[in-house]
């Protein structure tokens, strides 16, 4: 076993193979064993990407953590009869342009009707400094939007906003949101906020937990408009609701006033022409 003899030799010339160094015929076959072969398996092409967070997903990521991590959030949810918002936002839209108004969307409805209402519960309308263990209670309303811009969430905030007309309303926060999306807007029109809204409801979310942006109290998650029934007068009528989730701190505020509040946005928004008369 192993030893090579003549008989092997023999067999080697018989295939015009001459034994030394010297191959011939040998050379076609090799060569088109090497074809044969299989090729060597190409790497593989990675399934995945990595990407260094940017700073401003980084800032995000700190503040909700913290928020998360440090308050004791609990979120309520309802929901109201959208058709006085939707009549009178047809109107705005037929007739805005003509009497030179800016256009005025439900969400605009929702920050006017959110910013005369809080007006009445100052502890969703305050921040709670932790590290000083104090409660910031503001004489105005600065209402923060949450806005989705390509950066990142930014809240630009609309200072004393229960003093401004739905009118001023509906032209400040476009102009804020914009602002915020082209990366141009000043570090004071991000900060000192007293409550956020956040409207995901173009989005058709029906129901969400907004989560507090620190160190405010509270957070109003604006949702989207479905179908539902509801008995009048013993009888089945289908309506318009929207949702509305809202999330509070109940290190300084209990359910029941959060409850409250709720339920007085909701009445001004089903009768929103009498909150315009006020």
């Amino acid at each position: 076993m192993g030893r090579i003899i003549e008989r092997d030799v023999n067999a080697l010339i018989d295939k015009g193979i001459y034994v030394g160094t010297k191959v011939e015929e040998a050379a076609p076959a090799a060569a088109a064993a090497a074809v044969a072969a299989p090729a060597a398996a190409a790497a593989p092409a990675a399934e995945y990407e990595d990407v260094k967070m940017p700073n401003i997903r980084k800032v995000i990521a700190k503040a909700m953590h913290a928020s998360l991590s440090n308050m004791a959030q609990l979120t309520l949810n309802t929901s109201f009869d959208a058709k006085q918002i939707m009549d009178f936002r047809a109107k705005c839209k037929a007739a805005g342009e003509a009497m030179g108004m800016n256009n005025i969307t439900l969400n605009d409805i929702i920050l006017f009707a959110v910013a005369k209402t809080l007006l009445n519960y100052k502890d969703l309308n305050a921040n709670y400094i932790e590290d000083k263990e104090i409660i910031r209670y503001f004489k105005n309303v600065n209402l923060g939007v949450a806005v989705d811009t390509p950066r990142g969430l930014l809240v630009p905030v609309i200072k004393s906003a229960e003093k401004l007309s739905l009118n001023d309303i509906a032209g400040e926060s476009k102009k804020l949101a914009k602002g915020a999306k082209e990366g141009g807007l000043s570090p004071d029109l991000l900060s000192g906020g007293s409550f956020t809204v956040s409207n995901l409801g173009n989005m058709g979310i029906e129901s969400f937990t907004p989560v507090i942006n620190p160190p405010q109290t509270g957070i109003l998650g604006v949702c989207g408009i479905t179908r539902r029934v509801k008995n009048v007068n013993g009888q089945d009528v289908f309506y318009d609701a929207m949702g509305l989730s809202l999330t509070f701190d109940h290190r300084v505020l209990d359910g029941s006033p959060a409850a409250k509040f709720l339920k007085e946005l909701v009445f001004n928004l089903e009768n929103f022409n009498l909150l315009l008369a006020k």
